[in-house]
């Protein structure tokens, strides 16, 4: 169920709203809008009338949700999420964000690079694994803590920030000095013991859409982080799976404006992935702009054809850098701007 307050509802009315929801059975999520309150109540209560609510004072309107995902959905917060992190960048909001860099941390050099060449192209977040889940066992698999620790020196020396794949529960704690976004791979999408224990970090989330997922599966897996209390949650379109092999996945531009329908969450788009080749990652991430994304996460090494990972896939800087000026030009047409006004 979901309960509106009006814009005068004095916080004794809320008070009121809230101890009869949670009378009823429900877990109350509150959220402050750009002009009033809104209550979520989720759970499995008893019987109860809706109208209750629709008279009690300082209500503006109250309904039930008859979608599976009471969070997520864009009802909850209907003017949309915008997170601010500490550098000032905003996601969510008038900006296309950029996040860049190499598939693995290889090295301190090849990183501190990196991060030079994707703040000198307009990004904002510097990206590379440090725990790397890969097909083989053995593929090379990452340098862990070493790794976040070259990425945190390297980011702070630019003025980025740090998105970096967790893997599993145990990482959460020993990565939260060095991240400022937690990214959650495509599969891990529904390890729901991970994604609920990522609902009680207060850091922002990063969740990619699994191989085979449908957008309800998507916006479910995320309703598992919401219904902890984190609602700095970002989704990620990042190419399913089809019968189509000529790329590595095939890239659903149509889900991201479906998302931005259904969920008031942030959404970007992962060219890199999507299609697994570099020469198409460009026109994908102009249609993800084009297509209303949110966001752009990308692959970027200084040099792809020695990259340990993903080179095949990974821009070259001056790509990068092309790249995000042909976004400056497109993004004021769908009422957007790349690099801030």
């Amino acid at each position: 169920m979901i309960v509106a307050m009006q814009d005068q509802a004095t916080e004794a009315h809320i008070q009121s709203v809230i101890e009869r929801m949670v009378e009823l059975g429900f877990n109350v999520h509150r959220t402050t809008g750009a002009t009033q309150v809104i209550l979520a109540g989720v759970g499995n209560p008893a019987q109860f009338d809706v109208t209750e609510f629709q008279v009690m004072g300082g209500v503006q309107d109250a309904y039930r949700i008859s979608s599976p995902y009471k969070l997520a959905g864009r009802s909850f917060r209907p003017e949309g999420t915008k997170i601010t992190f500490r550098n000032g960048t905003v996601v969510g909001g008038e900006e296309v964000v950029v996040m860049a860099g190499p598939c693995s941390v290889e090295s301190k050099e090849q990183i501190l690079l990196s991060a030079q060449q994707v703040a000198a192209a307009g990004g904002k977040f510097l990206r590379g694994g440090a725990y790397k889940p890969r097909s083989s066992p053995y593929s090379f698999q990452g340098m862990g803590i070493p790794g976040l620790e070259i990425m945190r020196e390297a980011a702070d020396k630019t003025n980025l920030l740090v998105i970096s794949e967790v893997m599993e529960i145990s990482q959460i704690e020993p990565m939260l000095p060095y991240v400022d976004v937690f990214q959650v791979g495509a599969r891990n999408m529904q390890n729901f013991n991970l994604l609920r224990e990522l609902g009680h970090v207060r850091k922002p989330v990063l969740l990619k859409r699994g191989i085979a997922a449908t957008i309800e599966e998507v916006l479910l897996s995320a309703e598992y982080i919401l219904a902890g209390g984190n609602y700095d949650l970002m989704l990620c379109e990042r190419g399913i799976r089809t019968f189509e092999t000529y790329t590595r996945n095939t890239m659903d531009v149509s889900a991201i404006p479906v998302l931005k329908k259904l969920t008031h969450l942030p959404v970007f788009g992962d060219p890199s992935h999507g299609v697994g080749k570099r020469e198409f990652v460009p026109a994908l991430a102009l249609a993800s702009v084009a297509a209303g994304a949110d966001g752009l996460l990308m692959e970027m090494h200084p040099n792809p054809d020695k990259a340990m990972s993903d080179g095949a896939q990974s821009l070259f800087p001056d790509q990068l850098t092309q790249l995000v000026n042909q976004m400056k030009a497109l993004a004021p047409i769908v009422g957007r701007n790349v690099g801030g006004k």
